[in-house]
């Protein structure tokens, strides 16, 4: 298995469990993946075998300034509160996606 592939494993695995628990979570299409969303706003998916999740503009700083990269969706332009990430395993995965929902949802 590669690395696309393993990271879209974790996140599969990660989403029915997100779905399962949150009533508020669902998922969606967005840049030729499936996403996570939280009424109606996306905040976790996966594009060129890295989960891209949506948070804070100071923690996407934090993880850039750890190593992790901004995502421009091939536009060219970074966006502020998206960061590209390589989780580890499925607990990192999950851990990212949780603090994304609950950043979208306002809850953080």
């Amino acid at each position: 298995m590669g690395k696309d592939e393993a990271v879209e494993e974790l996140f599969a695995a990660v989403s029915r469990r997100v779905v399962a628990s949150y009533p508020d979570v669902e998922t969606g299409r967005i840049l030729h993946s499936t996403g996570l969303k939280t009424n109606g706003k996306f905040f976790a998916f996966v594009a060129r075998g890295e989960l891209v999740v949506k948070l804070p503009g100071a923690r996407v700083d934090e993880l850039v300034d750890a190593g992790a990269e901004r995502f421009d969706a091939n536009k060219g332009r970074p966006m502020r509160e998206w960061v590209r990430l390589r989780p580890a395993d499925e607990q990192q995965c999950e851990a990212y996606a949780a603090e994304a929902r609950a950043f979208v949802a306002g809850e953080a």
